[in-house]
């Protein structure tokens, strides 16, 4: 997503955010957005690790049906 921004978009984009918002809410604003973003990743971790588990009782109670039919 960010793969063609360069230096000088990244400074550009700081600027206009310095100032849209200004110097007091910049360090909130990042904090928070930090905050979500960390928040985030780890929701996609814990859903790709419940993944295999899941698969795996899929195929446990696959086998039971199939052993009890």
């Amino acid at each position: 997503m960010f793969q063609n921004i360069g230096l000088s978009g990244l400074i550009l984009i700081l600027i206009i955010a310095l100032v849209i918002f200004g110097p007091k809410k910049l360090p909130e604003i990042g904090r928070s957005f930090g905050q979500t973003l960390k928040e985030f990743k780890k929701s996609a971790r814990e859903l790709t690790e419940d993944e295999p588990e899941m698969k795996k009782n899929s195929n446990v109670e696959a086998r039971k049906e199939t052993t009890e039919k």
